[in-house]
């Protein structure tokens, strides 16, 4: 069976992005790094982040990132939220909803299990209430949620 991996075009910070997301994400490994020549800048570079293979191209300024692509990370309570938003929003910028663009562009959603429960909560009222909540935040606090 064939394996989908994401692959990433970078302009020139394809190897500094691997290394940034490796510092972030634990259960994460460095793949390999090709480079033009034995001592030339890298062309390509392939990682693991918990489990997820990704490439990483430089291959100059032609494609930027944008919103219509984004990975999200699943969170089990408000301290891995604070966590990954703490280090993903690190030189990048906070959106909304959970949503946040890293240094590099890319967007990243950093959501806490406890959204599905609040959003899908049999009382459509409180349901409700929780999804205006959201609207509301940057990043998603779970308490918030849970209390709305």
């Amino acid at each position: 069976m064939p394996s989908i991996t994401p692959f990433l075009w970078f302009d020139t910070q394809a190897e500094e992005a691997m290394n940034f997301y490796l510092s972030i994400f634990p259960d994460s490994k460095a793949g390999s790094v090709r480079r033009q020549g034995p001592d030339g800048p890298v062309v390509t570079c392939s990682f693991t982040l918990q489990g997820q293979e990704f490439m990483a191209l430089n291959a100059g300024p032609l494609f930027t990132f944008n919103e219509a692509v984004s990975f999200f990370v699943s969170c089990k309570d408000q301290e891995e939220v604070d966590y990954y938003w703490e280090k993903l929003t690190a030189g990048g910028e906070e959106s909304q909803c959970g949503w946040l663009k890293d240094k590099y562009g890319l967007s990243w959603q950093i959501v806490p299990e406890a959204l599905g429960e609040a959003l899908s909560n049999p009382d459509q009222e409180k349901a409700g209430r929780a999804m205006q909540a959201m609207l509301r935040m940057k990043k998603l606090i779970v308490k918030d949620l849970l209390e709305a």
